[in-house]
């Protein structure tokens, strides 16, 4: 039998050639390919390296740290006051400043103190926004005066009474609707009376007699009174008592205690 052409020699010398190249891609390909485990593993160290050079920007550097601390909104605290309750730790990291522990020392130490934000002002800074009470009353006490919110607190003592705020008057210790309701009580009915007063009416109040629990009587300005009995339906005393003025304005005395029924007299 003949052997194998010279043609079928060379196919199968290509065919060999062909089988022991390596695939494209491959160690000889001129590729370098980086196996999973490997690409997992550098993926890890950089978010380690990452989370700890975060920690330490916010932590050990310099550069986030408490270097000024500015009150705002004060009118009758001042700001150095507000400071020294404020205790904010200067050279702190600002990350760890506690600002819910400062919150609770401000209205702790000082209870003219409403609310209070404490709020981080990066890079250096902590503001702290104070609201503060306002007097709707003031009880006389000995020489002084008790200031009291639209909430009944009783947030502070002054030497001075603070202008245009009406002095409330209770009823004395001897008084059956005292030891019946409790001065507590009845400062809180006359709180409300002033919440529902006309704003030109509340300008005007000089003073505010609570004797019981339903009878509140309002001393004004020009010598007139205005008696408006319980705290409730405040709302419709007070439009009946603004239609009563502007009916009757030369009156001395107005009588709402009962809106559907009221009453003008004297001059």
């Amino acid at each position: 039998m003949a052997g194998p052409t010279t043609a079928q020699r060379g196919a199968r010398q290509a065919q060999g050639s062909s089988a022991a190249r390596p695939p494209h891609g491959g160690p000889s390909g001129g590729r370098f390919r980086l196996p999973g485990r490997g690409v997992l593993i550098l993926s890890l160290v950089l978010a380690v390296m990452l989370t700890a050079g975060g920690i330490w920007v916010l932590y050990g550097s310099s550069w986030l740290r408490v270097e000024r601390v500015e009150p705002s909104g004060t009118q009758v605290l001042t700001p150095d006051e507000v400071l020294a309750a404020a205790a904010v730790p200067v050279g702190a990291p600002l990350i760890s400043v506690d600002t819910d522990a400062i919150e609770d020392r401000l209205r702790r130490k000082l209870p003219r103190i409403d609310s209070v934000e404490v709020i981080r002002s990066w890079p250096h800074g902590i503001g702290l926004k104070v609201t503060e009470r306002k007097p709707v009353l003031l009880i006389e006490k000995g020489t002084k005066f008790v200031e009291v919110d639209d909430e009944s607190v009783r947030f502070a003592t002054v030497a001075k009474a603070p202008e245009g705020v009406p002095l409330l008057e209770l009823a004395s210790g001897r008084s059956p609707s005292l030891r019946r309701f409790g001065a507590d009580r009845l400062l809180s009915e006359a709180v409300q009376v002033m919440g529902d007063l006309p704003e030109s009416v509340a300008r005007d109040t000089l003073a505010v007699q609570a004797g019981s629990y339903d009878s509140i009587t309002l001393k004004l300005a020009g010598d007139r009174t205005v008696v408006w009995g319980s705290a409730e339906q405040g709302a419709a005393k007070a439009r009946t008592l603004k239609a009563l003025m502007k009916a009757a304005p030369e009156a001395g005395r107005f009588n709402v205690s009962a809106p559907t029924a009221p009453a003008a007299s004297g001059s």
